[in-house]
């Protein structure tokens, strides 16, 4: 394949070298003409292990070419990848500069080109960048229609400094947000045959994919160190901490709660985040991330209250209140602290839960109920029909698989449903529909 990269720094050059590695006729576009230069000799402009020989390798085959001249690079490529960077603003937003001016200079390379081209953008951009800022230059400049006259796409790069090369190569997929079938196509036979599987996804998808990635690997490192300075303030191996928590695949290192829904409640988790806290309080240790996380539980609870308020209903039917499906602890439930705060606006609350038997509750959930929510047996109801039926707001809290089969049949076209556990083919339910976040 023809390819064409704007912008040779890490990804640009990594990318150039491996793409002529394997084969094809790439041609490297940059305005920094020392870069060029250092290219053409063969030389790599990042220091890494075998980028050196990576680029000599790129250089002898004869399948390299260097310029500056944005209309030679497009006329002489079917496909175009942009590398350049997307450095932070003093505010915190993305200096998008460089990827509007090469968007408007190939949008002008475009429109004295005849036949379809594929503009692929790899900068790390924040979602609805390509759907707007791209868009914007390249059809403005070029007077041409994306996705008919041209194909755009976003394939977000997994490449950590340092083992860039082994990372191009075993990537742990591949993903891409495209306009044209036929840009995936031309991405897919061109990728296609790296490990990992080819994944085809919205352009905004792959945008906020990568931003997320990075900012998760970010998390994770952050919550190492706050847990190690713990650790370390009592004495304890940190090291051997984390490597027993990464042995386990099937809570910790894995998909397991990472799914969009409500927040988190029960007798562990809220317990033992508070333990931590008044252990790394009581020794100085300053956890900012981790100080943070349930504040910001609090505040999902908050955004679903204030989904019924702003509704201007006032009759509620809770379909759940025990803190997770399957259960009827009721200990520090977020559906329990919805419910109170509703009460407490003078809503008219009507709460089903086939798990909660008020009067078979015993031990320390009877306790709960007896010592702080005395007042929300009264609002409990027998079955599930009667609580939609007589409701206008029904808050969906449990995702049985029953209830899930039988609420799309109770609801009607004046209800608001408030999915808080993520409702299957929600497209097809009566009503107006919100999810908790999403």
């Amino acid at each position: 394949m023809k390819i064409s990269i704007f912008g040779l720094g890490y990804v640009g050059s990594v990318s150039l070298g491996c793409l002529a590695r394997d084969g094809h006729q790439v041609i490297g576009v940059d305005v920094d003409q020392t870069k060029l230069d250092i290219i053409q000799k063969g030389l790599s402009p990042i220091i890494e292990e075998g980028m050196e020989e990576l680029m000599s390798n790129a250089a002898k085959s004869g399948r390299v070419e260097v310029t500056s001249d944005t209309h030679a690079a497009i006329s002489n490529s079917e496909l175009s990848f942009v590398c350049v960077g997307t450095p932070s603003r003093a505010n915190g937003s993305q200096d998008l500069a460089a990827v509007q001016k090469v968007s408007e200079q190939i949008g002008a390379a475009l429109k004295e080109k005849d036949g379809f081209h594929t503009v692929v953008i790899r900068s790390t951009v924040v979602p609805g960048t390509v759907e707007t800022l791209v868009y914007e230059g390249l059809e403005g400049s070029s007077g041409k229609q994306a996705g008919k006259d041209f194909g755009v796409c976003f394939q977000p790069e997994f490449l950590r400094e340092g083992s860039s090369i082994k990372d191009y190569d075993h990537p742990p997929f591949t993903v891409v947000g495209g306009d044209s079938e036929r840009s995936l196509q031309a991405l897919q036979s061109l990728f296609g045959h790296l490990p990992g599987e080819f994944i085809t996804t919205s352009i905004r998808s792959a945008e906020m994919l990568k931003t997320c990635c990075n900012v998760f690997h970010a998390l994770k490192i952050t919550f190492t160190n706050e847990v190690g300075r713990i650790c370390q303030s009592l004495e304890v191996d940190s090291n051997e901490v984390m490597d027993l928590i990464c042995q386990d695949r099937q809570l910790n290192i894995s998909t397991a709660y990472m799914r969009p829904g409500f927040a988190f409640g029960g007798s562990c988790l809220p317990k033992d985040l508070r333990a931590l806290m008044h252990i790394a309080k009581s020794h100085d240790v300053d956890v900012p991330m981790l100080s943070g996380v349930l504040p910001s539980n609090q505040l999902h609870i908050d955004h679903a209250f204030d989904m019924v308020m702003s509704s201007g209903k006032r009759s509620i039917g809770m379909i759940g209140l025990s803190f997770k499906s399957g259960t009827d602890d009721l200990r520090e439930s977020p559906l329990v602290t919805l419910a109170e705060k509703l009460i407490g606006k003078g809503m008219d609350l009507k709460i089903y839960d086939p798990e909660v038997n008020v009067a078979r509750l015993i031990g320390a959930n009877r306790r709960y109920i007896e010592e702080t929510i005395p007042h929300i047996a009264s609002l409990m109801q027998e079955n599930c029909a009667d609580v939609v039926k007589n409701s206008d707001v029904v808050i969906v809290g449990l995702g049985d698989k029953s209830i899930m089969h039988e609420i799309p049949d109770l609801l009607r076209e004046n209800h608001l449903t408030i999915d808080l556990v993520g409702m299957p083919e929600r497209e097809t339910l009566k009503g107006e529909y919100r999810g908790a976040c999403w």
